[in-house]
């Protein structure tokens, strides 16, 4: 298989895996008790909490809140302050629906929900942001880096028009996508809350954090028995915990390889694409999305069909979010970008990961094209 779905999910990295290896077998401990087993697990669990605030830029390890993934900690960094305060959110019309099913489950307790559109590019502005918050916001939430187009939003520009319209605004970022090709730390992005998911860059799937600073006041989305000082509830995941700590340092390190090898497999799967297919159109500009995306559409082609062939020549691509359950759903993105049901129904996501070697580019770009002749 040629794997070109890393957006969906990523293969775990080795030392994610030799991480975790010992907290599956003989280290079982539950970090909540008291004797020498739990407390090797505790210790194991606070020193990966140490070194993700130290990944993230955080004021201190305790900021760091591990969840059970990128959809819980973005429910929870949107959520959670929004019911303390009372206060309502300002989004954007291309998040992913971890955020737009949080604002809207908020509006339905009727909170002020404000939903700001976004370009021809999927770029929201920052001054539209800043004119829809006031006293009464909460939260705004406005992610990193789109996960279907890859298109990089200014959050720090957001985040800075935003606070000067309300100083006691929060920011929470969804910075799923970004962190395995993006250095992210919370002074970089000006943000209260971030969100990661692990198995986004070769950490385990279940688990992810919420970076939150220790004075923001949040009421939990999971209620019981306290854990992480009273913000998440439920026994900890400790092997997927550190597997995503060990994914996380792995990925700060391999990142200028990674952006190196991933920069020409996608700049040759494009320019091959492109010369085989003169009339496919790509989404979005190629220096405002990560580097690891490639979203186009061929018109006259349907996105599924091309997927499915693709698939049964032993390429693995996507068509926007991984998370509709299986579903075909209109993106809900392309659309708010202004692309008809056709175009957006014809578009499709190469994305490029960790394991990637240069070459993968063109040998994709030669299958997709493969594909599009027979439909044609």
């Amino acid at each position: 298989m040629l794997y070109l779905d890393h957006a969906a999910t990523t293969p775990l990295r080795p030392e994610a895996r030799e991480a975790m290896d010992p907290y599956l077998g003989d280290m079982f401990g539950n970090p909540s008790g008291i004797h020498a087993t739990s407390r090797a697990a505790k210790t194991a669990l606070e020193d990966a909490r140490q070194r993700a605030a130290e990944l993230l830029g955080a004021d201190h390890p305790l900021d760091v809140v591990f969840t059970g993934g990128g959809t819980e900690s973005a429910n929870l960094g949107v959520a959670g302050p929004a019911l303390v305060s009372g206060g309502g959110v300002v989004t954007s019309a291309v998040e992913h629906e971890a955020v737009l099913e949080t604002a809207a489950f908020l509006g339905r307790l009727g909170r002020n929900v404000t939903v700001i559109g976004v370009d021809a590019m999927g770029l929201v502005d920052p001054l539209e942001v800043s004119g829809a918050v006031g006293p009464d916001t909460a939260v705004v939430s406005v992610m990193t880096a789109n996960n279907e187009t890859g298109v990089r939003q200014p959050i720090g520009a957001i985040a800075a028009a935003s606070r000067e319209a309300h100083p006691g605004v929060l920011i929470h970022t969804d910075a799923v996508q970004a962190f395995v090709s993006e250095e992210i730390t919370v002074e970089s992005l000006g943000a209260d809350l971030v969100t990661l998911a692990s198995h986004k860059f070769g950490g385990p799937q279940g688990v992810g954090l919420l970076h939150v600073r220790r004075e923001v006041a949040l009421e939990p989305v999971l209620h019981g028995g306290g854990q992480e000082i009273g913000r998440r509830s439920g026994t900890h995941n400790v092997a997927g915990i550190l597997g995503m700590v060990a994914a996380m340092e792995a990925t700060a390190k391999d990142r200028d390889r990674f952006r190196s090898d991933v920069a020409t497999a996608r700049g040759a799967f494009e320019a091959r694409l492109a010369t085989a297919v003169p009339e496919v159109i790509f989404t979005v500009p190629a220096e405002q999305r990560l580097i690891q995306h490639a979203h186009f559409r061929v018109p006259g082609i349907d996105a599924e069909t091309l997927l499915i062939r693709l698939d049964g020549l032993g390429v693995a691509a996507g068509a926007g979010s991984a998370c509709h359950s299986g579903a075909v759903e209109v993106s809900h993105v392309l659309m708010a970008m202004g692309l008809d049901e056709e175009a957006a129904r014809s578009s499709v996501r190469i994305s490029f990961g960790w394991t990637s070697r240069p070459g993968d580019g063109e040998v994709g770009a030669d299958a997709v094209t493969e594909c599009i002749e027979a439909l044609r």
